[in-house]
């Protein structure tokens, strides 16, 4: 028998075994125990177990999640009506002195000043209303322009301060916290005409 003939009766021979200990249930270190129908039942049903749990786990997570979302929602709406109701509270009482104050000047012989003093009161009780609630008056009469808080109506000469100060307020501005609710109308101030100074 020639060497090459020797060499394909001896691989064929390899091939065999380990055909056939694959069949046996056998490996390169010893037979392998290959698991039998129950025990793949049982480990099916296992995983079975393991997956519906996980997944019961994830549903109470999410309704979870969806209560503290509606309990965020509802606590936001009642931190919202209660600020509003405060606010109503407060405004309540200017409209009664508004009213006070309409009777009164509509009554023969009124007395000017004291409708003018009833106007201050009024003005005063609104005033502290918009300080309870973080309301901040804007009136820049002799400060710089700001673009971001104020809204130019006009320019007009001025000699007398820098150009774009503030020379008249027209209409004044509210700023509530960092918001701000309403731009201050403003005339600011330019150079005269020939003076060389730019705007």
């Amino acid at each position: 028998m020639s060497e090459e003939d020797k060499r394909e009766t001896s691989t064929g021979e390899a091939g065999q075994v380990d055909n056939a200990a694959e069949s046996s249930g056998t490996g390169p270190d010893g037979p392998v125990e290959m698991p039998e129908g129950e025990d793949l039942q049982a480990a099916l049903r296992e995983a079975e177990a393991r997956a519906e749990e996980n997944w019961s786990q994830f549903l109470r997570a999410r309704a979870e999640m969806e209560n503290l979302r509606r309990r965020a929602e509802k606590d936001v709406a009642a931190a919202r009506q209660q600020s509003l109701e405060k606010l109503a509270s407060e405004l309540l009482g200017v409209k009664d002195s508004l009213e006070m104050g309409l009777q009164a000047a509509n009554e023969d012989g009124a007395d000017v000043a004291k409708l003018a003093e009833g106007s201050e009161l009024t003005l005063r009780m609104f005033n502290q209303a918009l300080e309870k609630f973080s309301i901040e008056e804007l009136n820049p009469e002799g400060q710089r322009f700001d673009p971001e808080a104020h809204e130019a109506m006009a320019a007009q000469e001025a000699s007398d301060v820098e150009p774009n100060t503030v020379i008249n307020v027209v209409q004044k501005g509210y700023r509530l916290g960092d918001r701000l609710l309403r731009p201050a109308m403003v005339i600011v101030a330019k150079a005269p005409s020939g003076s060389g100074a730019g705007s």
